[in-house]
């Protein structure tokens, strides 16, 4: 066992002694260390349930043999860090995520993990270390939210937000606003939509890090408890069979991933952590992988914010199985890659049942014919940006108008809300890329007020920072290279006319490339708005979006 270089030998004496103020015994000493990687915190509503989570994983490790210890990672809820400063310190913690694990796992040479996230970067961080510790490890979340109910409607986080923009175009009352901000979030457990979380919690399924229904199973159901048990079980299984991440998360696999993240209608941020968890078995993953995999992959669910259903909607229908089962139908998935469950990917999936095609569409009537995500090209993002097609309204897919541009996203929520921005204008949020911002903030407080405000069928937003997975419409992030390092988005001037064209996977700048040298020619790198800290150090080793931000020692 890996941890005998702990506990084995009289050169381990020391090693025992601290075990033993541990209160150990004897026989633990003689099993397998299994670390539990506890996301749990008090702040975060999708993580408030964990300690319950994490004391029946504990449960099921050790009735399977394993001593089971505990320790922490850190997490941050995006919806409170939305849309000030602390936005900033939401996609830099899933490195601090996925270092600091790695460190505890080896320092301390446990035999297997398990780790329990829930919240946006805790799974892709988490999903990270498992890759670069490589040894058996099973993922059991918190599990999603129920959907709120206002007037006799299902909502959710993304139905708030916007609520404030209707409150700014005075079309709902401060009454109407209160009564959203007590009902859309009525439990713990990640945002009830098809969010950034839920998007990477249903890819651990898809992965084969996850149990069936780590994905869907709602945080309050007594089932989710079940489900953690058995987790801490499985690993103990896993290890018995030495089946480790990397047997797991292979090329096959994250392509597969690729593939129901478009049935599924998932996050734009899945674009981010996917290369980057690519990143870590060595596998070089292009953005524009997504344009092949979306052509050929029907858009099977349309979860909010993409419409009106919610995760319990899609547990109920039969989950994630489910949809892979109906992209077998058309030959999309590699049935041959190995899971946690210690089965194949065709195995888990054989008796899965689609049981509701309203909320997951069959694939001879999907809701589109290809993929919930498109990866956009051309003068004004040459490394591509990224787009929900899938929660983009038909008018939008096609658009073209003037740029409205603004250096920070505070300069163009004030512009939005104070009603400067018409239909037909293309507003242009820049130098909020990973470096430039640095941190990449999501922007679902802009894409929100355009929404709120009866927008959203006539404005698009282009940014080199990212969106929360609750935004909709036309909404295009990711612009690379960012505009901190020059990209083509640091060119656009007021008035400027840019042409979006989705089905035909283009985003242009109607400037001559003549022009635009003239302009870069001109262009002065800016001051970094961060010089001290975690900030000014993550923008020093981050890449590109278009690379997944993933650090790089330079």
């Amino acid at each position: 066992m890996k941890s005998d270089a702990v506990k084995k030998g009289m050169q381990q004496a020391p090693h025992r002694s601290l075990f033993n103020a541990l209160g150990l015994t004897k026989e633990e000493m003689d099993k397998p260390l299994v670390g539990i990687v506890s996301s749990y915190n008090e702040i975060v509503p999708g993580h408030m349930n964990l300690d319950k989570i994490v004391e029946a994983v504990k449960m099921g490790v050790a009735l399977a043999g394993g001593v089971p210890r505990v320790f922490p990672a850190i997490a941050v809820c995006d919806g409170i860090a939305m849309g000030h400063e602390g936005m900033k310190y939401s996609l830099v913690t899933r490195d601090l995520i996925a270092d600091s694990t790695e460190a505890m796992a080896i320092a301390h040479q446990f035999d297997a993990l398990v780790m329990v996230p829930n919240c946006d970067k805790n799974v892709p961080g988490l999903l990270m270390a498992a890759a670069r510790i490589n040894v058996p490890t099973v993922f059991v979340s918190g599990g999603p939210m129920l959907a709120g109910h206002v007037k006799g409607q299902k909502r959710s986080l993304s139905s708030m937000f916007e609520a404030v923009g209707a409150y700014s175009a005075g079309t709902m009352t401060e009454e109407d606003v209160c009564e959203f901000e007590n009902k859309v979030c009525p439990t713990c457990g990640s945002c009830s939509g098809m969010y950034t979380a839920n998007s990477m919690n249903c890819l651990t399924e898809v992965l084969g890090m996850g149990l069936p229904g780590n994905g869907t199973i709602p945080a309050v159901y007594s089932e989710r408890i079940k489900l953690a048990k058995h987790a801490g079980m499985k690993v103990m299984e896993l290890l018995e069979k030495n089946i480790r991440p990397r047997d797991i998360m292979t090329k096959e696999a994250i392509m597969n991933a690729l593939t129901v993240d478009m049935a599924l209608g998932c996050s734009t941020n899945s674009m981010l952590h996917l290369p980057a968890i690519a990143h870590e078995i060595g596998f070089d993953f292009e953005i524009g992988f997504a344009n092949g995999v979306s052509d050929k992959t029907p858009n099977l669910c349309h979860l909010a914010p993409a419409g009106p259903t919610y995760m319990e909607d899609l547990n109920e229908a039969g989950g994630v199985y489910a949809v892979m089962k109906e992209l077998t139908k058309l030959d999309l998935l590699n049935l041959d890659c190995m899971t946690c469950t210690g089965k194949t990917v065709g195995e888990n999936i054989a008796n899965s049942v689609n049981r509701n095609p309203e909320v997951i569409r069959p694939v001879e009537n999907p809701y589109s014919k290809t993929g919930g995500l498109a990866v956009l090209k051309g003068n004004l993002a040459p490394d591509g940006s990224v787009v929900k097609q899938s929660a983009v309204v038909p008018e939008m897919l096609v658009h073209e108008g003037p740029a409205r541009v603004f250096d920070c996203e505070e300069d163009a929520i004030a512009a939005i809300k104070g009603g400067k921005i018409v239909a037909g204008d293309v507003v242009v949020i820049r130098y909020e890329g990973p470096k430039g911002g640095p941190g990449m903030r999501e922007m679902l407080n802009p894409t929100s007020a355009i929404a709120g405000m009866g927008l959203g069928s006539s404005v698009a937003l282009i940014t080199d920072g990212r969106f929360s997975g609750a935004s909709r419409g036309a909404s295009i992030g990711h612009v690379s290279p960012e505009a901190a390092v020059g990209g083509p988005i640091a060119l656009v001037e007021e008035g400027d006319i840019i042409k979006i064209n989705i089905p035909e996977r283009t985003m242009t700048l109607d400037v001559s490339d003549e022009v635009l040298a003239e302009r870069k020619a001109k262009w002065q790198p800016r001051e970094p708005k961060v010089k001290t800290g975690y900030l000014a150090r993550y923008a020093q080793m981050v890449t590109s979006g278009a690379r997944g931000a993933i650090l790089e020692i330079k």
